[in-house]
């Protein structure tokens, strides 16, 4: 089946034979060139003058006093005809290596939730480097996790270096692809790159293999925080695939509708790929679409608790399959605090809206509770297990005159049974098997304690945390990078 992890592969892909299209054609092109419409007449707020200056030079329709950039639909189009349809997100592990090319879709974590669920006491608590280093190693350890993203922000650093710490850990204690996505100053992006290039072995091997990359989040509706800007053409200049991402909430920083969220979302982040194709031509990037909605009772945020999730993701994925654009899409959210039925509900609908949209090749979000606001060791684990089930869903079976099995059908005959056959042997390997589901008898269930799959997960993670060791940087590497995040760490408390 080729979604399974055989011997000594380390990553697990989603490969989806389904799709399904939820808008007709002529709604696809109503919300596309809605989008456009707003990007011509109302444009976007970036409070750069550098980037504003640049995009003068480039041609585009800007108001300096007001910060506003408007954009014509041709020069968007000019921006997505250079934009690069496939990019490799490379990693220290060859074998890590992500193709971004819509061919399959890779599972990340969230980012930075403020707290985390302490494995032993169960109490939330803020993080710190040591959790971050376990959070790293169980992703590692985890074929279903393809590349790293912060999982939590780190509570015992300076704020203002946490970015610097969160891309070191990244880039030290995984092998696989780092995404240190909350690096959203220049002077970060530079240190960022500088870690990279370490690791990568200089500027031109980074270039060819970036082993990390990044992206920046609108300020919903349509404005941009310049510094982030600035960090975006930071990370494309070198090479590194720099995507865009917005968390509109409708009702409160986008329209209630449906319609109108995917239009408002939509306009700034083909924005943000404007602004980075027009000044960094060719530039790798992507596209992230991350559905949230007002809670109307609370006013609180909810990202993915009712079937509106599923919607957006459909159309959205629609949305880039028009525009050619490679995917961010957010595969995990629940309300709820505990892994419990909640949710596994909540995440087993969100996670299906991706494999049934078809398109996504980034897939965000595993290991999180309460809404993005807390990680937690056992959801991770149930989230991995979660996504390996879906990709065995989605792989489908095939139709040999093997598979058919009329000759092993025959031999067995009537009342018989094929416990023996060598073709039960062949293929009983193929058979998708939870860890965590428990299957035992009710007495061998109540005997053990009553487990629950999130017992069976924590004590999965705990395993993995005990006997799982990624490949360590070489001395000297690590030696570098921990002087690039001292160097920036100075620089910034001397700001302060």
């Amino acid at each position: 089946m080729g979604t399974e992890v055989r011997p000594g592969e380390r990553i697990r892909p989603l490969r989806s034979r389904l799709r399904v299209d939820l808008l007709s054609e002529d709604e696809v092109d109503r919300i596309v060139d809605a989008a456009f419409e707003v990007l011509s007449r109302v444009g976007l707020q970036i409070d750069s003058e550098p980037v504003l200056r640049d995009l003068v030079a480039a041609g585009a329709d800007v108001d300096l006093v007001a910060e506003r950039v408007r954009f014509p639909r041709a020069m968007v189009e000019a921006a997505l005809a250079a934009m690069p349809t496939s990019f490799v997100m490379a990693a220290r592990d060859p074998s890590c290596d992500l193709s971004i090319d819509g061919s399959a879709g890779y599972l990340s974590l969230d980012g930075t939730p403020a707290f985390i669920l302490d494995i032993d006491t169960q109490q939330r608590r803020p993080p710190n480097r040591e959790d971050y280093r376990q959070a790293m190693l169980l992703s590692d350890a985890l074929p279903e996790i393809a590349y790293t993203w912060p999982p939590f922000a780190l509570a015992d650093v300076h704020p203002s270096t946490q970015s610097v710490w969160q891309a070191y850990l990244e880039l030290a204690c995984t092998t696989k692809h780092a995404q240190p996505n909350e690096v959203i100053t220049p002077g970060d992006a530079r240190a960022a790159v500088a870690m990279a290039r370490v690791v990568a072995g200089g500027e031109d091997a980074l270039r060819r293999r970036p082993v990390i990359s990044s992206y920046q989040c609108a300020i919903s509706p349509l404005s941009y925080d310049g510094a982030a800007i600035e960090a975006a053409l930071e990370f494309a200049r070198a090479g590194v695939p720099a995507g865009w991402v917005s968390m509109a909430v409708a009702t409160a920083a986008a329209p209630t509708t449906l319609a109108g969220h995917l239009v408002s979302v939509h306009a700034e982040l083909l924005g943000g790929i404007a602004v980075l194709e027009t000044l960094v031509p060719g530039a790798p990037t992507f596209y992230g679409p991350y559905q949230a909605f007002m809670d109307l009772r609370s006013g609180d945020m909810s990202p993915a608790w009712g079937g509106e999730d599923v919607l957006f993701k459909l159309a959205s994925a629609q949305l880039a399959r028009r525009l050619g654009l490679r995917m961010n899409i957010m595969g995990y959210g629940t309300g709820s605090k505990t892994a419990d039925w909640q949710a596994g509900v909540q995440h087993a609908m969100s996670l299906m809206g991706v494999a049934l949209a078809g398109s996504g090749e980034l897939i965000a979000s595993a290991g999180t509770l309460h809404g993005s606001r807390v990680f937690s060791h056992e959801q991770l684990v149930l989230d991995a297990e979660l996504f390996a089930m879906v990709c065995h869903m989605l792989d489908g079976f095939t139709v040999t005159d093997d598979d058919l099995a009329v000759d092993v059908i025959e031999a067995a005959g009537p009342a018989g049974h094929f416990l023996d056959s060598p073709h039960t042997l062949a293929h009983m390997r193929e058979r998708w098997m939870s860890e965590l589901f428990g299957t035992d008898s009710w007495d061998a269930w109540v005997e053990a304690g009553r487990p629950e799959p999130k017992d069976r997960a924590r004590e999965k993670a705990r395993e993995l945390l005990a006997t799982h060791r990624p490949e360590p940087l070489p001395e000297d590497v690590d030696a570098e990078l921990r002087a690039i995040v001292a160097a920036r760490e100075a620089e910034i408390l001397a700001e302060s």
